[in-house]
């Protein structure tokens, strides 16, 4: 940015879609991410979806059979190695008249941060069971997440081609850990393991699916009347049709109502892997998920689509185009239109922010987007001063709802291998901060050379080193602090904590004095040795910001 641009848009930028079309761009977005546990199959799923849509020729996987390639949306050399996904993905896609926002996020604990964010993004969610673990820690605390902001959620059964738990018993499993009322719109038709196809709730028809491809391909899918069924499948079709009306004389019938209120939650089954109920999902999300609608300002006031531009940054993510250096901000557009080359207002700093370089992504790949409408993610790229949670706007001024921290319970020194490498040392913890990978705390004490970074999850930490060492070319070497515990520091003077054994004051980037506790009697023993001290969980709510 120069001294001499001003927040002002340029005329033929001005002249844009009347509130009407706004409002109808806005009805026909599906902006939602998938959520679950570690190797339930996220990844699988999203490439499959984006198959199903004809958006890519062939779906990866990530269970490392040779056959198949990595997936698309983990486009992280790491994830690849590893098969899990790291950091969030972005799609778009269209299908049957409908722009699909999907946002693929990581499925590991050490990485909810990352997921909280995208889940401030999104109007719907997609909670990924894995047929043979059932619900799982990590999907349980992401549900909650959900539960908090109100999301509806649609769950999916996935891998039923492998033996795993009964249909039934996996129904009771949701609905006395989520409390909300699953609804089966698909049942299967034969055991988990003996996946054949599935029984259309609502229809009664039967859809028969045929593996193609080592699943690489869209699965063959035939429709068949229930007497069809009924001669093909026999017993297994019966049983079917029997534990579905069972289902239906103890939850009821689907409901839109109580699912957009988050009461229910329409259940479907799948099989990812090999493609089997996977453009059912699609119908399902285009037919009942929400569209992108008014969202909350900090005030808690609705803003409309149809209102002028506003958005706000979920996610930050550098590395993604090596031979540019770039970073990208990905914005969540909220209202209005979105136009390449407009001046936005930065809500945080009142300055004007330029939009020439945005960009559509699609894991690794990205292309030009020239607008965007309300429920749709664009990246803009090398948009240094934006950080996540920022608002940004044009003419009406807005801030949208802050995303707070995390509460780290693990902590590190970072120093670099080679002190000739220190300026790059110094970039890199810099923009890793910047991009939320990390929390980064320092003092005084310590020095800008041996910074304290602070993570959700140790594998964090991995994830630092080898970007350090990959992107910036500065190898890292971490040594662990014993510290479990943080606080920020409300009041008085910070430093007065510091007198006291297994505590340590430091400094988060926005001036905010952070306490560390090796254990949490060394906290409680705060108000005896410094009752005049004032700590408050991080993010001010510790429901709401700290990991169960």
């Amino acid at each position: 940015m120069t001294g001499q641009q001003t927040a002002r848009t340029p005329s033929n930028l001005l002249d844009g879609p009347a509130p009407e079309t706004v409002a109808a761009e806005a009805a026909r977005r599906r902006t939602f991410a998938v959520i679950s546990h570690p190797d339930a199959g996220k990844s699988t799923l999203t490439e499959a979806l984006a198959l199903h849509a004809h958006v890519i020729e062939e779906a990866g996987a990530t269970h490392g059979k040779s056959s198949r390639k990595a997936t698309v949306s983990d486009w992280m050399q790491m994830e690849q190695d590893r098969g899990i996904s790291i950091s969030s993905a972005a799609l778009q896609f269209s299908y049957r008249d409908t722009v699909i926002n999907l946002l693929d996020t990581p499925g590991h604990a050490d990485f909810s941060e990352d997921t909280y964010r995208v889940l401030a993004a999104v109007d719907c969610a997609v909670m990924l069971v894995d047929a043979a673990k059932g619900l799982e820690t990590q999907t349980l605390k992401l549900f909650d997440v959900c539960a908090r902001r109100g999301l509806p959620v649609i769950t999916v059964i996935n891998k039923w081609d492998r033996p795993g738990k009964d249909a039934l018993e996996l129904m009771d499993e949701v609905q006395q850990r989520t409390g909300r009322v699953p609804v089966p719109l698909t049942w299967p038709v034969g055991l988990s393991g003996d996946f054949r196809g599935t029984l259309d709730v609502p229809t009664g028809t039967y859809t028969r699916y045929r593996r193609v491809a080592a699943g690489a391909a869209v699965a063959e899918a035939e429709v068949l009347d229930p007497a069809q069924a009924a001669e093909l499948e026999g017993p297994a079709w019966e049983e079917a049709c029997e534990t579905a009306d069972l289902m239906a004389e103890s939850n009821g019938a689907f409901e839109p109502g109580a699912f957009l209120a988050a009461e229910a939650t329409p259940v479907l089954f799948a099989a990812a892997a090999l493609n089997f109920g996977v453009a059912t999902l699609l119908d399902v999300l285009v037919d009942l998920a929400p569209a992108a609608g008014p969202r909350p300002d900090a005030a808690g006031v609705p803003r409309p689509v149809e209102a002028p531009f506003s958005g706000f940054v979920f996610k930050l993510q550098a590395g993604m185009d090596r031979a540019h250096r770039d970073h990208v901000a990905f914005l969540r557009v909220c209202s209005g239109v979105f136009r390449r080359g407009t001046v936005l207002t930065h809500a945080a700093t009142g300055k004007p922010f330029a939009t020439k370089y945005a960009h559509q992504v699609f894991g690794r790949d990205r292309e030009t987007v020239e607008t965007a409408f309300p429920g749709d993610v664009v990246g803009l790229v090398n948009a240094s001063v934006l950080r996540a949670g920022d608002s940004v706007y044009v003419d009406t001024p807005v801030v949208f709802p802050p995303i707070p921290h995390f509460s780290p319970e693990h902590f590190q020194v970072a120093r670099a291998v080679d002190a000739g490498r220190a300026k790059q040392f110094r970039r890199g913890i810099t923009q890793l901060e910047h991009e939320g990978v990390i929390q980064v705390l320092r003092s005084e004490a310590r020095g800008d050379q041996a910074p304290v970074l602070a993570a959700v999850g140790p594998m964090q930490f991995e994830v630092v080193a080898d970007r350090m060492a990959q992107e910036f070319g500065a190898q890292v070497r971490l040594e662990s602090l014993p510290y479990t515990l943080a606080r920020r520091v409300v009041a008085p003077d910070p430093e007065v904590l510091n007198r006291i054994p297994g505590t340590e004051v430091l400094w988060r980037a926005d001036g905010e004095p952070i306490a560390v506790f090796t254990d949490k009697w060394k906290l409680g023993r705060i108000p005896t040795y410094a009752p005049e001290a004032t700590l408050e969980p991080i993010g001010g709510d510790a429901d709401e910001t700290t990991p169960a």
